[in-house]
């Protein structure tokens, strides 16, 4: 699994988007620039629990963060 990391800017609601490849079964990670380091590696790994986890795949949309911010 491929992931490809960005700092953008964002609105400061958004830490992260996540967005599944299709094309190479990888996904391309956007993090917000305007958070502090700590917050943009609690982005990072936010996005990539939900990767690891193949949540792009699940049905259960409205389950997905809720069980992100119980890991």
């Amino acid at each position: 699994m491929d992931v490809y990391v960005y700092e953008i800017d964002l609105p400061m609601s958004v830490h992260e988007m996540v967005t599944p490849d299709t094309a190479d079964d990888g996904y391309t990670v956007y993090i917000n620039r305007r958070l502090s380091d700590n917050k943009k590696f609690e982005a990072y790994h936010h996005a990539l629990r939900h990767c690891v986890s193949c949540d792009f795949e699940r049905a259960d949309v409205q389950q997905v963060e809720v069980s992100a911010h119980k890991k």
